[in-house]
Order: C-alpha cells, then sequence, then structure tokens
C-alpha cells in the first residue's frame, strides 16, 4: 500500500469517474486504474463499483476511504509542519466561502493579501454551507468563511465579526414612516428572500419568526441566490428585503434612505473561519483571519446588544 494508491482512491471517491480522478491527479486514466486495482489485490477486497455510473465505492470501500482521508491529511501535516518553520508564507490555501459574504469581504482583502504574502495561491470557491461543510470534511479545502454556530462537532469554528442584518424597504412600504423597527413589523407576503439551499433565508425567516415561504406579492414567486437581486426587486418592484450590514457599502445615497435598521437588541449574524479539528495550514489561515479583521469595522468585533440568529 502507498501513499499514491491512498490519492488515487480518494480522487476516484471524490470525482465519481477514474477519468476525471485520472486528470485531477495528472496521470493517464490506465495508469491510475492499474494502481487502484493493485491496492484491491493487495488489501483483497473490491473498493469501487465499476458496474455503475457515476462510479461508487462499496461498502467496505466507503470505510477504507475515509481511512485513507485521515492518513493522507496526517501524511500533509509533516509537510505543514516543515512550511511553518520557514520565514515566508508559500503554498496554497483553498477556501469555501458562502455567497452572501464572498462579494462584500474578497475583493477587499485579496489584493492585500497576494501582496503581503506572493508565495500563496488563494483558490477560492462560493457554494452553500453544506456543500462547504462537506468538503471540510472531506479535505477538500482547507478552511471555509461560514455563518455559525453549525453544531458540527467534527469542525472548528473560529468567530470573526457579528454582522447586523438591515430592512431595505421600498419607498411606499409602512416601513418607510418608521425610523427603526421590530422583526413583527415585516409582512411575509411582502418579503423577497434568498431561495432554498441558502443559510442566510432561514436565519432571516427566524428574524421574522415565521418558518414559511412567502410568494412575493400573492401572484409571483421569485427564486434567487443573489443578495443584489433581491436589492433591484426592492428598488423596482416595492416591497422588503433583508440585507446584510456590509452589503450597504455599495449603496447610493438615495438607496441609503431605503435602509431601516432594527430595534435593540439587533439580528445578526456570526461569521467564522471553520476548518477540520486538526487543521492544518495554520499560519496562512492565521494570515488570512487577520486581513479579515483589518477590513471589518471595530463595532463588528463585540457582539454586545446583538442577538446572533440561529440558521
Amino acid at each position: 500500500m502507498t501513499i499514491v494508491q491512498l490519492e488515487y482512491i480518494v480522487a476516484v471517491d471524490t470525482y465519481r469517474s477514474f477519468v476525471a480522478a485520472a486528470e485531477k491527479c495528472f496521470v493517464t486514466q490506465p495508469t491510475l486504474s492499474m494502481q487502484v486495482q493493485k491496492l484491491e489485490d493487495t488489501l483483497g477486497v473490491k473498493l469501487f463499483d465499476r458496474s455503475k455510473q457515476p462510479v461508487v465505492p462499496t461498502e467496505i470501500g466507503c470505510d477504507i476511504i475515509a481511512q485513507a482521508r485521515i492518513l493522507l491529511s496526517e501524511n500533509q501535516k509533516i509537510k505543514e509542519i516543515i512550511t511553518d518553520r520557514q520565514k515566508d508564507l508559500a503554498g496554497e490555501l483553498r477556501i469555501g466561502i458562502i455567497p452572501t459574504v464572498a462579494p462584500y469581504i474578497l475583493p477587499k482583502i485579496i489584493t492585500q493579501f497576494i501582496s503581503k504574502y506572493p508565495q500563496v495561491k488563494l483558490v477560492v470557491w462560493e457554494q452553500t454551507t453544506d456543500q462547504i461543510i462537506q468538503q471540510i470534511k472531506l479535505g477538500m479545502i482547507d478552511c471555509g468563511i461560514l455563518s455559525t454556530p453549525l453544531h458540527e462537532p467534527q469542525l472548528t469554528e473560529t468567530p470573526l465579526f457579528y454582522e447586523n442584518f438591515v430592512a431595505y424597504v421600498a419607498k411606499n412600504s409602512i416601513l418607510a414612516k418608521k425610523k427603526n423597527i421590530n422583526p413583527d413589523d415585516i409582512n411575509m407576503d411582502e418579503l423577497w428572500i434568498l431561495n432554498e439551499g441558502h443559510c442566510m433565508r432561514d436565519q432571516v425567516l427566524n428574524i421574522c419568526q415565521r418558518r414559511k415561504s412567502s410568494k412575493g406579492f400573492q401572484h409571483f414567486e421569485y427564486n434567487t441566490g443573489s443578495i443584489e437581486t433581491l436589492k433591484r426587486m426592492v428598488d423596482q418592484n416595492n416591497g422588503t428585503t433583508i440585507l446584510p450590514e456590509l452589503a450597504l457599502a455599495d449603496l447610493t445615497e438615495k438607496q441609503m434612505d431605503k435602509v431601516r435598521y432594527f430595534k435593540s437588541p439587533e439580528p445578526a449574524r456570526e461569521i467564522s473561519i471553520v476548518t477540520q479539528k486538526n487543521f492544518i495550514k495554520r499560519r496562512m489561515i492565521e494570515a488570512l483571519k487577520a486581513e479579515i479583521l483589518d477590513f471589518v469595522p471595530k463595532r463588528m468585533k463585540n457582539r454586545k446588544k446583538k442577538e446572533v440568529i440561529e440558521i
């Protein structure tokens, strides 16, 4: 049994294809298949059901592949020990980030981070919370920037900041006449929200204390994963939506007139860096954390007078 063979079976499990796995491992498909076969012969078991498309691991294959991921992670830590002793940060940092955070943080910190650490390559994916959690557990990414708490015992959450939610209301809305609002003031039938799969959707529904979908003005139902689209729907079609506070930075003066803050304690979301329990690339992740904290306003680093909304 070799490290390379373990890498190959993990790749096949990840991509559910011998061809795709070979491409990701930079070898030919026959070479990869031969090594997987050798490992199966050594162990005396079949790791994959090749009769199915996409390829799936056998029952015992699932257990062996899970252990292989652990072994590969531990092997990587040896390399990380060496990297941590080096003066300059170098290598690849794979990050997952939810779409309701990415556009308001990444553009602000990427240039500065790359300038400080030119030997570090950032690889970033915008994905849903469930996708990022799964990829962290599988070791496919190094960390996630997510709304927490997640209540995942396998993961470590390091809170970064607490971002208030605000209401964005149309001019003709009853809410426009109020200076500050309560969650109960929001009419769910006039609320534009994100579609299923986005954690912020659940948080907005929790703020409003109504676990049901709004159909949006009775005659129209709109599904979107974009906060910017929700904002435009209010601008052009009336109603109300809920925005994270960092999204206000790009609003015009006219649009800021549509913002209404909640009364204290203000509903907020906790944004954290999430990793495996025994994570690697600690110095890189600490460097990323420092850049985010340098950008975030001081008031967001404290959760006083805020009510953290569960997902």
